[in-house]
């Protein structure tokens, strides 16, 4: 995602992808949540995110209200149901709050909508077109794991605060931010067994490429174990990893993520910063919950990793992870799940020069996550 509307020459960087469908970036990510007032107000004062636009009853629709905020290049829509039934009932009901649509940007969302159904994607909606007085935007959607979209949004004719249907959105409430820049990558889980079905789907449907794969054996403690392979687009701005189930002697995090979130889903959302120590600082100062992770990790850490340009103890204190690989270093740190039932968390991330996903850290990770689980009662 961008806040121009330039059409951008982009580079290739992941060789093995067809790279038929062109995407610009992540245009906005939507929630559907069960009440979106108080949920904007959660992400502006914990996350630092900023109100933008809104669409409800006052600017004439009936059915749904949606706060739409951003930081840095990072957009959120919170959308709640205003009438009893229907499909965002359905899916709070089922699912919980909880990601709907990954909205991707392009110059073209007619012909994105015409190249990913002909290689076999189910339509969600067939491209359409809405303007205002600030022009004119087109959208399309397919369908991808579980109930989940992608959106294609195409706004090169539009200059309005977010999208027609909605007005500029300005609270008296001020939030300060927290240093977020754009996501990084979105993590879905899905089931037994369904991996590979979904590599291949972003693969022969979109045009990705298989950046990285981990089996049971990188992604494992004595306890849980899970496969994951990380899919991209060609110019590298969009990542998804893949997460499935792998046998274990007690209940996986992916396992305990179905079972709460009712089928597959988006997992994590991990959001880049430059300078990792002061945004866990005023995320964690504003009441936002980090993973524990002990003391004992940073014993060999440098061992580990060699010399990083960050002082350890402020590390040590936030309990953020480190790895290294062959490009230089990333700096990371996992939340508690944001929303009652055990689903969906946030990463933030600071790559310095790292192009990996962490594998180093995986074991102090997942011992992490299994103390909660633990304490939740579902690790069993």
């Amino acid at each position: 995602m961008s806040t121009d509307n330039t059409s951008l020459k982009l580079k290739k960087v992941v060789p093995d992808a067809e790279d038929f469908l062109p995407i610009l970036g992540t245009d906005f990510v939507e929630l559907y949540v069960g009440n979106a007032k108080q949920a904007a107000y959660y992400y502006q004062q914990a996350w630092g995110f900023k109100p933008v636009a809104y669409s409800g009853l006052e600017t004439g629709r009936k059915d749904s209200v949606s706060y739409v905020l951003q930081q840095g290049k990072i957009r959120l829509v919170l959308t709640s149901p205003l009438q009893p039934e229907g499909d965002i009932n359905a899916h709070i009901d089922k699912h919980g709050d909880g990601v709907k649509m990954i909205a991707l940007w392009v110059d073209d969302a007619r012909k994105s909508h015409e190249e990913t159904t002909k290689r076999g994607a189910n339509s969600y909606v067939d491209p359409y077109e809405i303007e205002d007085e600030h022009g004119k935007a087109v959208i399309s959607g397919i369908y991808t794991y579980g109930e989940t979209v992608h959106l294609f949004v195409e706004r090169k004719d539009y200059t309005g605060a977010f999208l027609p249907g909605y007005k500029t959105y300005v609270p008296r409430t001020k939030s300060t931010e927290t240093g977020l820049k754009f996501i990084d990558h979105m993590v879905g889980n899905v089931g037994w067994n369904e991996m590979n079905k979904w590599v291949e789907f972003y693969a022969k449907v979109m045009g990705f490429a298989q950046l990285v794969s981990f089996d049971d054996k990188d992604i494992s403690t004595d306890y849980t174990a899970l496969m994951s392979k990380v899919m991209s687009n060609g110019n590298g701005r969009i990542k998804f990893p893949i997460n499935e189930p792998a046998e274990g002697r007690k209940k996986s995090q992916i396992e305990e993520y179905i079972d709460f979130y009712n089928g597959a889903g988006v997992q994590h959302i991990a959001l880049a910063t430059d300078n990792i120590i002061e945004t866990v600082t005023a995320l964690r100062d504003r009441g936002v919950e980090f993973l524990y992770v002990p003391e004992t990790y940073y014993e060999t850490l440098l061992d580990r990793v060699g010399e990083i340009d960050e002082d350890l103890e402020p590390l040590k204190e936030l309990g953020v992870l480190v790895d290294r690989d062959d490009e230089g270093y990333l700096l990371q740190i996992f939340t508690k799940p944001v929303l009652d039932r055990p689903t969906m968390f946030f990463e933030i991330i600071q790559r310095k020069g790292a192009q990996s996903f962490g594998k180093g850290n995986f074991k102090a990770l997942f011992e992490a996550i299994e103390r909660e689980q633990d304490l939740r009662g579902t690790l069993n």
